[in-house]
Formats: structure tokens, C-alpha cells, sequence
């Protein structure tokens, strides 16, 4: 009696985690994956002729159980893992593989698809129906479903082995990042850091069994303070290399084979499938379509952000040569002068929003953002089972007072949990073969500084700025309204699925949202005028630098997906990371044990690959989406009902650009990032 597959005696069926321990997983994937044989060997020899109903809506609703226990191991391996999870994904993963391929390989499978497929304009099938069918077949066809057996056994070897490959990248970042720990003990070290940093660094030293001193790793709440504020170079630089050799140490953890293993397994993937790289395979279906589109992007904006990058060198770089600094500008110097720049010229620092972003206001805040514009309501459930005690649950509302999902967030940083923000899915919305709608369980999981001594958890803007990209996205999975879950939610083009997450990034820099809700966390006075005032004078710092360093990263990716022939063990990682950015970069080279792509999870483990790109061409499309908003109210609940209703909701119902003209009036321009970010001005 696997407590997995039990109906769960719990608020709208959530998992009860207390129940499920760490040796339920083995039996109960395997059960998942023999029902799910089973429900493909139905398909196929149903003896009636193919049709929308047997075949395409059956493969649809086939592997309950599978989404069942995907939906809770796979979240815990990221959010909450430890090494008896890790060991169990890696024994999975040729079982896993091995059922993937199968079923895109089968041949009477893919017949019957075809059968529907071929007669498809003459079922009567309403769009969403279409859009199922039409997306079936090219999964199927897209992956090898045409092709001859040789060719088809060695896509299904290389499925296998890139699905090992991608998940050992993943843990050895895991592992190697969870190793390192800078120890300091003396005093004038640590000068000049925020007393937030040294309350988190003092204790984790403690826990580490030292007496006095402070302890320092490479989780965010730790490492960009102590990169911001820390006046000792040496120790900077220590920090940098650290980080910047994650999956580069030449140990076990190393993960240099595995980048040529996969990127060189995914070219010979795209190239069996008739695509001269694996950029052109992964691109055909996004926004974008080709590689000559991503570059387009990248490169317009880099030629229109270059001379502002240029130029924030030169006035960081000349301050800093002014207070005594006499050394070449490092990578480890960067974001230390960049603070203190801010601060004398500004006078700004993070650690001066600190006291008005209080982790409990920022969360109401959000949450009445979401009810201002949609007409949300979020209840703490406390009934709810949680993975951790860090963990709140939320019941969703409509305005209406109807259930629309639960909502888990998951904020502070401990070990097993990796580094980042990200919104996933315990359960998609779906409607399910009595036209019930399931609606969905979503989880947000931030590393925040948590709670020191006696203060709570005090973010950062920057924190902020997290929280709101990713309640976009759980936003998205949140209001989906469609029928079938592989349709449902975030479940769209990679370089649209940013727009709903970084369009909610555009109202930490509104005044009458901040002032609704920053208040000091001990006097509840309001967040000083003079502060926003200053904060918005500094709205285009470091603009030009920033877009940079993304674009550096977009380049970086599409070099290693756009390679037209394998790359050879002599490879050199970094001299070919070197050359794949070099137009972007802004800063000198570092040493050679610094190699970002070693670390690079978003293209190598991540589902980024050829993709990375994304986040610019979504910031195209949110800085011209919330243009609308800046026009007719940046709370219009007559927007932000368009915005719910054509973008939202609908899922991948549609293409993406039709959705969004649906909701703009017309395609986007670059024009309004630009005015955005000072580049342009009236």
C-alpha cells in the first residue's frame, strides 16, 4: 500500500509529505511506469479505427500515476533533496529513458497518430482540440518517428545517455557548490558587511562547531552581500574563483566531459532529425524560429547598449583609481566598486531597503498586487502538509470565491536545496475525462536571507525583484484555464514563457505600489520619499553592464548549440567559452580554473539550451507589454483582465505571438526596453 498512490485525506488532495519517505520512490515509479506501458499497449491494439478520442486524448490521459510521483520526487530532489534521493534519480533515469523512447519509437503508435493526424481537418475538432493533435504528431515526428530503425535505435541510445548526463552535470553543481566554505576570524575582514550578512555568517559558523568567527559559502544570500561589501581583494577573489569554478575543480564534480558528452550528443540528435545544429532543432518551434533571429536580438542589443556599458566602466573604474585603488578592475573588484560608487554618488545601498522589506509585508504585498489586478485571494492553510518547516501553504481564490489551486512557497537556503528561485508544479491544471477541472499545485522556492537573532527575514530589492519574477510565473500555472495539461500553464515556447514572470518585475520600480506596503519593519514608518527619490535617479545604473552580462550568456549558449560538427576531448572549455562571449564582455578575462558554463545549469541541466536568449526577447515583450499598462493605469483591472484573459489563461493553446497580439494590438519592438532603460530618451 504505497502511501503515493492512496487518496490522500487531505485539503483538495495535496501530498501528505509526512506519509511519503525516501524508499516509497523505487516501488512506486516503477508501478507508475508499468501502468503506463500498459495504457500505450491499450492504445495500440484497440482494434477500432484511430480516432481524436482513442488514441490522441488516451495517450493524453495515460500515466496518472506517473505525474503522481514525478510531481512530488522531482520537486523534493531540487528543493529538498539528499542523497538517497540523488542515488534513486540516477538509478531511474535508464528506466525513465528507456519508457520515453519506447513510446516515441513505437511504430503502431505513431501509426495510429498519423492516421488522425492525416484526417485531421475533417474531424470537427474545436482549437484546443487541434492544437493536441497537431502538437502530438510533431512530438512524435520531431523525434524520430519517421525514420528508419538504425537511425531510430540511436536516438534512443543518445535519449539515454544525455538523460544521465544532464542529471550528473546537475548533482556534481549540487555537491561541489555545497563543499566549499570561506572561514574568517579576524574582525577587520569582514569591515564595511551588511550586520545581516554577519548575523547569517556568525551562526553557520557555530553550526560548523567554531567558537567565534564567520562562515561564508556560495548560496546567494551569502555570496553577492559578501561580493558588495567586502573590502579585503584577496578574499573577494577567493569567493570569485570559488563560484566561478563550480564543476571546474578537476575532481570528481568535474563536469567538462559532460559538456562535450551533451552538447555533442544533442547536435548528433538534431542532425539525425535533418537540422544542421541542435539551435535550429530547438528553435523552430519557439518565438524566435531560427539562430539568425536569436543573434539578430543579440546583437541589436549589444550594439545599443555597448557605448553605456563603455562608459559605466570608465566612471567605476576612474572612482575607484580616486579612493585609492590602483589595480586593474577584476571581475572580483566589479560588483565591490559598484556598491561603493552607488553609495557616495547615490547614496544607495541594498542594505538600506532591508528594513522596509520585511519578508511577511513583502509576501502580502504581492499577493494584494495579485488581487488588485486579478481579484485573487490568498488563505494560509495550516492544514495543508508541507515538505519543510520553512514551507507555507496558500489556498488560491478567484474573486468570486471560487478554488483556483494552492500555492507553497519555500524562501530560506539549507542543505539539499539548490541554488536560485524557480516555480514548479506539484500537479498541473487539467480537466480530467469527467470534464472535472483539476486546478493546479504550484511551489515558488527562493534562496532569501532568512531570519537572524531577533529580525526577521529583511530582503533585498534585488530579493524582491526575485520574488515578483517568479509569483509571475506561478501567476501563469495559477490562471490557466484549458483542457488538456500538456497544454496547461508555463507549458509554452521557452522565449514566451518569460513574459508573464518579468512583466510583475515592472512594479517594484512604481511609487504607489512600494508605498503600499514598504513600511521599517520596528517603527512601521512609512519608506522615506528621499529614498525612492534617490532609487529612482539610479534607475539606469549599471543598465548598460547588465544587459551585457545576460547577452554574454546568450551568446555563450548559443555557441555551444550551434556547433555543425562534434567537438573532440583536446576541446579547451574555457579558451572556447573565451571566444564565445568576447563581443559581450565588459570586464577582463579570469583565471583559468573560472569557467561559467561548467556551472551553467539553465543550458546544460536546466531545459535553457539554445534558449537563454529568452529572458531578453521576454523583456522585449514585457517592457512593450507594460507600456500598456503605464499608459492606462499601472493597476487597470481592464489590462490586467486583457492580460489575464489572452495570456495567462490560455496557456499553449495558440502560438505565442498570436496571443500577444491578442493583447498588445500588434507585435513588439525593442523601442520600449530601450525608453525603458534610458537608452532612448525623450
Amino acid at each position: 500500500m504505497n502511501p503515493i498512490f492512496q487518496v490522500y485525506n487531505t485539503p483538495y488532495g495535496a501530498y501528505p509529505f509526512e506519509l511519503i519517505k525516501e524508499e516509497h520512490y523505487r516501488d512506486a515509479f516503477r508501478e507508475a511506469i508499468a501502468e503506463k506501458r500498459a495504457e500505450i499497449k491499450s492504445i495500440i491494439e484497440n482494434e477500432e479505427e484511430p480516432s481524436f478520442e482513442n488514441t490522441i486524448l488516451a495517450l493524453e490521459r495515460a500515466g496518472a500515476k506517473m505525474e503522481l510521483v514525478s510531481g512530488i520526487f522531482y520537486n523534493l530532489l531540487h528543493a529538498h533533496s539528499n542523497d538517497e534521493l540523488m542515488t534513486i534519480s540516477e538509478e531511474l533515469v535508464p528506466e525513465l529513458s528507456q519508457l520515453s523512447t519506447d513510446i516515441l519509437f513505437s511504430e503502431p503508435l505513431f501509426k495510429r497518430i498519423k492516421v488522425v493526424y492525416d484526417k485531421r481537418e475533417d474531424l470537427g475538432l474545436d482549437e484546443e482540440e487541434l492544437r493536441l493533435l497537431v502538437n502530438c504528431y510533431e512530438g512524435f515526428a520531431e523525434n524520430g518517428a519517421n525514420l528508419d530503425a538504425e537511425h531510430k535505435a540511436r536516438l534512443e541510445a543518445l535519449s539515454m545517455e544525455l538523460s544521465q548526463a544532464t542529471l550528473l552535470y546537475g548533482q556534481n553543481n549540487l555537491k561541489d557548490q555545497k563543499r566549499y566554505k570561506l572561514y574568517v576570524s579576524c574582525s577587520d575582514d569582514v569591515e564595511g558587511l551588511p550586520n545581516s550578512l554577519l548575523h547569517l555568517s556568525s551562526e553557520r559558523a557555530k553550526q560548523e562547531g567554531y567558537s567565534e568567527g564567520w562562515l561564508f559559502d556560495l548560496t546567494a544570500p551569502s555570496y553577492f552581500p559578501f561580493m558588495q561589501h567586502c573590502r579585503n581583494r584577496e578574499l573577494r577573489r577567493q569567493m570569485y574563483v570559488a563560484k566561478m569554478s563550480v564543476g571546474a575543480a578537476g575532481d570528481e564534480f568535474d563536469n567538462r566531459a559532460l559538456i562535450r558528452q551533451i552538447v555533442n550528443g544533442r547536435l548528433e540528435e538534431a542532425q539525425i532529425l535533418g537540422y544542421p545544429t541542435f539551435a535550429h532543432y530547438a528553435l523552430h518551434k519557439r518565438m524566435a524560429k531560427t539562430p539568425d533571429a536569436v543573434y539578430k536580438l543579440l546583437d541589436q542589443l549589444q550594439d545599443a547598449y555597448r557605448p553605456k556599458a563603455d562608459e559605466e566602466l570608465k566612471e567605476i573604474t576612474a572612482f575607484a583609481k580616486q579612493e585609492g585603488f590602483n589595480d586593474e578592475m577584476m571581475p572580483w573588484d566589479w560588483a565591490f566598486w559598484s556598491e561603493q560608487y552607488k553609495q557616495k554618488f547615490y547614496n544607495l545601498e541594498d542594505e538600506l531597503f532591508r528594513p522596509y522589506f520585511a519578508l511577511d509585508n513583502v509576501i502580502s504585498a504581492v499577493f494584494n498586487l495579485a488581487t488588485t489586478l486579478y481579484g485573487l485571494k490568498f488563505v494560509e492553510r495550516k492544514d495543508i502538509p508541507v515538505y519543510h518547516s520553512d514551507v507555507k501553504a496558500f489556498e488560491v481564490k478567484d474573486e468570486d470565491g471560487s478554488y483556483l489551486g494552492l500555492l507553497y512557497t519555500d524562501f530560506f537556503p539549507r542543505d539539499g536545496k539548490r541554488s536560485g528561485a524557480w516555480m514548479s508544479n506539484f500537479q498541473e491544471q487539467y480537466h480530467d475525462a469527467n470534464g472535472v477541472d483539476h486546478r493546479p499545485h504550484i511551489v515558488l522556492v527562493m534562496n532569501f536571507t532568512p531570519p537572524t537573532g531577533d529580525k526577521p527575514a529583511l530582503l533585498t530589492a534585488g530579493e524582491v525583484h526575485t520574488f515578483l519574477h517568479e509569483f509571475g510565473h506561478a501567476m501563469h500555472g495559477m490562471l490557466s484555464k484549458v483542457r488538456f495539461g500538456s497544454l496547461s500553464g508555463t507549458g509554452v515556447a521557452r522565449d514566451f514563457v518569460e513574459l508573464p514572470s518579468q512583466i510583475m518585475e515592472n512594479w517594484l520600480a512604481q511609487r504607489e505600489w512600494l508605498m503600499s506596503f514598504a513600511k521599517h519593519y520596528e517603527t512601521g514608518e512609512a519608506i522615506p520619499e528621499e529614498l525612492l527619490e534617490r532609487s529612482k535617479k539610479a534607475r539606469h545604473f549599471l543598465v548598460g553592464y547588465s544587459c551585457l552580462r545576460q547577452l554574454s550568456f546568450g551568446y555563450l549558449d548559443m555557441a555551444w548549440h550551434s556547433i555543425e560538427a562534434p567537438l573532440d576531448e583536446s576541446l579547451d572549455v574555457k579558451r572556447y567559452e573565451d571566444n564565445a562571449w568576447r563581443k559581450a564582455m565588459v570586464l577582463p578575462d579570469a583565471p583559468d580554473n573560472c569557467i561559467m558554463s561548467t556551472s551553467f545549469g539553465h543550458i546544460f541541466s536546466g531545459g535553457y539550451s539554445a534558449g537563454y536568449y529568452g529572458y531578453k526577447w521576454a523583456e522585449v515583450l514585457d517592457a512593450d507589454a507594460f507600456a500598456l499598462f503605464k499608459e492606462r493605469g499601472i493597476f487597470d483591472r481592464a489590462t490586467a483582465q486583457s492580460f489575464r484573459d489572452n495570456i495567462l489563461s490560455q496557456g499553449d493553446k495558440r502560438e505565442p505571438m498570436e496571443l500577444y497580439v491578442a493583447f498588445r494590438g500588434g507585435e513588439p519592438t525593442i523601442e520600449a526596453l530601450l525608453r525603458r532603460d534610458g537608452i532612448i530618451q525623450d
